[in-house]
């Protein structure tokens, strides 16, 4: 039912983990995939980081996870880059896609976002050609493609409650324990392994719920408009 896409293992757990887990509790079948094996990481190794998102992804409940090995640092819109991701697209065949925001601190993030955008175009062109397996795929477009949030904030076109699964993201978040605090760790201190950033990654979200009246909220946004069948299915912070 929906594919979502990172430059780095770890990217889909502190973005969209939640609505990961609300989608896989709800029914819902989703793949996860990353295209890069994060190995200019600071902190762990790609060995370390591969083992470490396996288990994100069982802890999400996700139906697989895939790793495009495109190399970190070097994600650019290439021809082969993009039939890596066009491939894939039409392997998984999800209505949704959830992608990175096109602005934002991490070159790689940026350039992830005009990848995947350009992938979920050309993946509907049957005049251009993949393989999967040793069998030619059929073209195959998302219905839809929504945008995470990272480093920089944006005025969402929509916040999903994640109230109800907020501890299951926060579990498959510390699956990367080579990432984050470890008083124990002699590896250098990155941000992400300040004693501090799980707290604001827990704070951003307790925002984004009272925006709209729950405790926990993960935003998006949505180039196109978002229609609702009814006013009265709306989540709203009550005034």
């Amino acid at each position: 039912d929906l594919l979502a896409i990172g430059a780095h293992p770890d990217d889909l757990e502190l973005s969209c983990g939640g609505t990961i887990a609300l989608l896989v509790a709800q029914g819902r079948s989703v793949a996860l995939a990353d295209l890069t094996q994060g190995e200019l990481g600071t902190r762990g190794t790609k060995e370390v980081r591969a083992q470490e998102a396996e288990e994100a992804a069982h802890i999400l409940g996700a139906a697989s996870r895939h790793n495009l090995e495109i190399p970190d640092g070097n994600i650019e819109p290439t021809r082969e880059n993009l039939l890596k991701v066009i491939s894939l697209i039409r392997a998984v065949q999800p209505s949704i896609l959830l992608i990175p925001h096109s602005i934002e601190r991490h070159p790689d993030h940026f350039h992830t976002h005009r990848l995947c955008r350009e992938a979920w175009f050309y993946s509907g062109l049957q005049k251009i050609e993949t393989t999967f397996g040793g069998q030619v795929q059929s073209p195959f477009r998302p219905n839809n493609s929504f945008e995470y949030m990272q480093s920089y904030e944006f005025v969402p076109s929509f916040i999903v409650d994640i109230s109800e699964v907020f501890e299951t993201k926060m579990a498959a978040i510390r699956a990367y324990a080579s990432q984050f605090h470890n008083p124990k760790s002699t590896e250098r201190e990155t941000k992400l392994s300040r004693p501090e950033f799980l707290e604001m990654v827990e704070t951003r979200a307790r925002y984004y719920g009272q925006q709209i009246g729950v405790r926990y909220g993960e935003p998006f946004f949505s180039t196109l408009p978002i229609g609702v069948r009814t006013p009265f299915d709306l989540l709203l912070n009550k005034g």
